[in-house]
Formats: structure tokens, C-alpha cells, sequence
């Protein structure tokens, strides 16, 4: 599944965001007990949302928040990755309660998901997370967004809105419970937990190629 190139949005972040300037986070992961190994589904509301080949030697599973800081960061070197290295990609909705803004990004999100553009909305969320993050309105710039997907504008909001998106974030939610998740991002690779030292945009990209290395069959 191809992504549609970077949107020049700036123009329309700066006509429409209130107040405030660029603020910056820092986060310290927690530290967890182990994590569960994650299994997966061949059931469709268990896959998440799914980038890359099934066969891919490596699939990535990520737990993650749109208004986390450090998924932000994460973003883009996953995408790099997944092109680079033919990784099997698969995100769920993990929004923490310390974010204002973080269920109604996920609900983005899946909304834009019901019209076949979740990792449109995906990469603009995390590429303007500044922005919404820190606005008083953060609805009416995730409605922009759509507009920019060329989504059907009504069709989004209902769905934003509706019982259905919010299930499903739910589901994502108790799942992620249920293999020991309790922040973001959390990181799966081939079912194995990424360490939070292995977080570190510096060190990720190592256990990512590790991970490949160690899926290649020993010849």
C-alpha cells in the first residue's frame, strides 16, 4: 500500500490553530514488568491496521498514542524501514488518558480508516502532532486533515463520532492490556518486545536489522 507524498499544511495550521507556540515534550518511559508475547489473529478486527506483505521476513506491531511525543519521533523511521527492509507494519490504537487530545486523534484516525485512508491520517497525525496537540480546537483541524485526504467530510464526522470507531479503539485497548502494554509506544518485533533502551530513534533502525538477521533462515 502506497502513502500519499507530505502535505504542505502550514498555511492552514497557522489559519486555523489558536494561540500557542511549538511546545516541547519530554517523556521517560515507565518502566514495565515483561511483556506478554503478543499473538496475533487471522480475524480482521484483530489484525489492527496492516502495511506490508504477509510474508514479510519481520512484522512490527506497534501500540501506540497520535499525541505521544516519542511515537512522533518513532514515525517516520518506521516508515523508512518499512520500505527499506519489506516489513510488515500493523498499528493499534493505544490512547493514554494524560493526553486531552489522544482518543479524539484515534478516532481520526479509524474514521479516516473506514473511507481507505488510515495511513494518510496516520502519518499527517504524527506529522502535525505540534500543532493539534496544543490546540483549544483539535477537531477542526483533524476535519481539515480529511479534507486534504479528500474524504467525505459528513461521512468522517459521523464516524468520528460513532459507537463503531470507538469499539474498535476499545478492542485495541484491552488487547494491548492484555500482553502487559501501559504506554507508548510499545513495540513488537516478530512477537518479541522491544526493549525501551531500543526505542531510542538512534538504536531502533539495530533492533529492527537485528530482527531481519535473525528471521533470515541459516543457510
Amino acid at each position: 500500500m502506497r502513502r500519499y507524498a507530505p502535505f504542505v499544511i502550514v498555511g492552514l495550521v497557522a489559519a486555523i490553530a489558536v494561540g500557542g507556540g511549538t511546545v516541547f515534550y519530554h517523556k521517560k518511559l515507565a518502566a514495565n514488568p515483561p511483556l506478554k508475547i503478543s499473538k496475533e489473529s487471522g480475524d480482521t478486527k484483530e489484525a489492527g491496521h496492516v502495511l506490508g506483505p504477509a510474508d514479510a521476513p519481520v512484522t512490527l506491531e506497534e501500540y501506540g498514542d497520535f499525541q505521544c511525543p516519542p511515537c512522533g519521533k518513532l514515525s517516520e523511521p518506521i516508515n523508512q524501514l518499512q520500505k527499506q527492509r519489506n516489513l510488515r507494519v500493523i498499528f493499534r490504537e493505544f490512547p493514554l488518558p494524560m493526553h486531552a487530545h489522544a482518543l479524539e486523534a484515534a478516532r481520526a484516525a479509524e474514521a479516516a480508516g473506514l473511507q481507505g485512508r488510515f495511513w494518510q491520517m496516520h502519518d499527517l497525525l504524527f506529522r502535525e502532532q505540534p500543532a493539534w496537540s496544543n490546540s483549544p480546537d483539535a477537531r477542526s483541524l483533524f476535519t481539515a486533515y480529511a479534507g486534504m485526504l479528500q474524504l467525505d467530510l459528513e461521512q468522517f464526522k459521523r464516524d468520528m463520532d460513532s459507537d463503531a470507531v470507538l469499539q474498535q479503539i476499545r478492542a485495541d485497548q484491552q488487547r494491548g492490556a492484555g500482553v502487559g502494554v501501559k504506554t507508548t509506544p510499545t513495540i513488537f518485533l516478530n512477537n518479541q518486545a522491544v526493549t525501551s533502551d531500543e526505542l531510542m530513534p538512534e538504536k531502533f533502525q539495530g533492533a529492527v536489522e537485528a530482527a531481519v538477521k535473525n528471521a533470515k533462515p541459516s543457510s
